[in-house]
């Protein structure tokens, strides 16, 4: 089942995907447990899409945790998640475009896989990990870089991830896949400069939410962007970047140059 969260008549809601062209309506919302189908329409392309979450989620971010990616950079495999935080307001819906910050000069894309938790979690044992998360989306873990490496030079990771809409999610939440078999393609202006398999995980998604659980209480629409894999570049006003995820869908962001006065 693919999820997604939209604008009807100034409000949000919620929705499933029936068809490659129809959302139909739930009656609720999926992270208060409704799940029931309304009996309204409409067409995909007439709805503009919002972050498929609650309002304003926890969103976690994990580095270096595909294998080949921590390999060729040198380094040794970490032997627990690398944990860094988003603001909620880096979030950023489908189609909107990623603002290119007036100060900067090297500004990179991170194509990730993004669990979405959708029942409380603490204390989680991994073999029921999974069954506190909703499903699977698309996510781009956008990073300043100059400010990044100048953050973990002091051991800090934070203001270079954390601009606004320097993290585009969406657009569904798809609920019946498995999470460690999952193609991930990143593509920019067309061209593919990012392709793997989840299987690659160092610590998979099951791991994540026990290892986040041990100390956090994770609640229903929080974000763990799980890592990226290897071919991350740089980003410039007016290029598209492109997530797709076989199974769940594409998420789409153009960059624009942040306005003087903005």
């Amino acid at each position: 089942m693919k999820i997604c969260k939209f604008v009807h008549e100034g409000r949000a809601r919620f929705g499933v995907l029936e068809d490659a062209r129809t959302v139909r309506a739930l009656q609720g919302s999926p992270f208060e447990g409704d799940m029931t189908l309304g009996d309204e329409r409409w067409p995909l392309g007439s709805l503009t899409l919002l972050v498929p979450s609650v309002e304003r989620p926890r969103i976690f971010g994990i580095g270096l945790n595909y294998r080949a990616h921590i390999l060729e950079t040198g380094r040794t495999l970490p032997e627990i998640p690398s944990v860094f935080m988003k603001p909620d307001t880096s979030l950023l819906a489908p189609g909107r475009p990623i603002v290119y910050p007036r100060e900067s000069t090297v500004v990179h894309y991170e194509a990730e896989l993004v669990a979405v938790v959708g029942r409380r979690a603490r204390h989680v044992p991994l073999e029921h990990a999974l069954d506190h998360v909703l499903g699977y989306t698309c996510g781009n873990d956008v990073s300043e870089r100059t400010i990044q490496r100048q953050e973990m030079a002091m051991g800090l990771m934070t203001v270079g991830k954390a601009f606004d809409s320097f993290a585009p999610v969406g657009p569904f939440i798809e609920t019946s896949v498995d999470p460690s078999a999952l193609r991930l393609r990143g593509r920019l202006n067309g061209a593919v400069v990012q392709d793997c398999d989840t299987s690659d995980l160092l610590f998979g998604v099951d791991a994540l939410v026990a290892y986040l659980s041990r100390s956090i209480t994770l609640m229903p629409g929080d974000l763990i962007m799980t890592g990226t894999p290897g071919g991350v570049g740089p980003l410039r006003p007016g290029d598209i970047f492109e997530v797709e995820i076989d199974g769940i869908g594409t998420l789409a962001n153009p960059v624009v140059a942040q306005e003087a006065d903005a």
